[in-house]
């Protein structure tokens, strides 16, 4: 059934050139359409996923929800499946999804995907003892939508809704090196600090102070970091970084409405 299941694969992408034929080329394998939401590239991304035969539409960016919204109002088919750039369907998701629709299309729902990180280095590892992260991937657009929101686009689903969960994985290339992983993880705080609750509340000022240790031992113990050896620490470290950092912008708009230091008023 390869190529042949009811299902749009949809990707966001902005200057994905280096991966984006990858990712199109193994979703065609199980996907009937590939349909790559651009926003605005400036390399050759639209090209290669044409060339690699995806349909793509131009996007100017409307915000990481809204933009898989366009995805779901422009794809052919109700099942949807949301990858990112930078996620390749392995072997055995690409049988799971065969074998779920290999009689009918099951009843309209969503079903959980387990994303599991690949390093850049060394060649040819997967974190594989590192908690994987289980996301409603794969769903029907009658039964859940994306949330019309700037930053947040993951599905929202209501508590003691049933989902399923497919084996397989969904290998994630999720940062080309430490400095990339630094610069995604200061834009990621940046967008929620933005969207958060500017003030200087008591609680905020404690997560500053506090904060830091706290999101490192949730994820290098709790979510297994430690397995990934010095390097997995050192991601550990900068994902933390990026929860605390989103508390700090967010206390600095909470100072910055008090008034800015400008060395133009001192002239």
């Amino acid at each position: 059934m390869g190529g042949s299941l009811p299902i749009t694969a949809y990707v966001r992408t902005m200057n994905e050139a280096s991966r984006i034929q990858a990712v199109v080329r193994r979703a065609k394998e199980s996907c009937s359409e590939v349909l790559v939401v651009d926003s605005g590239s400036t390399d050759n991304t639209v090209a290669l996923a044409e060339s690699a035969g995806a349909r793509v539409i131009v996007q100017p960016w409307l915000g990481n929800g809204r933009q898989k919204r366009v995805a779901e109002a422009e794809a052919t088919h109700d099942w949807l499946l949301d990858l990112d750039a930078d996620e390749l369907i392995d072997g055995d998701l690409a049988i799971a999804l065969g074998e779920l629709f290999a009689s009918s299309e099951p009843e309209p729902g969503a079903y959980r995907i387990r994303l599991t990180t690949v390093p850049p280095y060394p060649k040819g590892v997967v974190w594989n003892a590192v908690r994987p992260d289980w996301r409603a991937k794969l769903y029907h657009r009658h039964a859940f939508q994306m949330p019309d929101h700037e930053a947040w686009d993951q599905l929202d689903i209501p508590a003691g809704t049933e989902v399923g969960k497919l084996s397989g994985r969904l290998l994630h290339y999720a940062f080309l090196d430490i400095g990339h992983q630094v610069t995604k993880m200061n834009r990621v705080s940046e967008v929620r600090a933005h969207l958060g609750n500017p003030k200087g509340t008591t609680s905020l000022r404690l997560r500053i102070l506090f904060g830091f240790p706290i999101y490192f031992f949730k994820k290098y113990i709790q979510h297994r970091y430690w397995t990934a050896g010095v390097y997995g620490f050192a991601v550990a470290a900068v994902i933390a970084s990026n929860r605390w950092l989103r508390d700090v912008k967010m206390y600095e708009l909470y100072l910055r409405e008090q008034g800015v230091n400008d060395i133009r008023e001192e002239s």
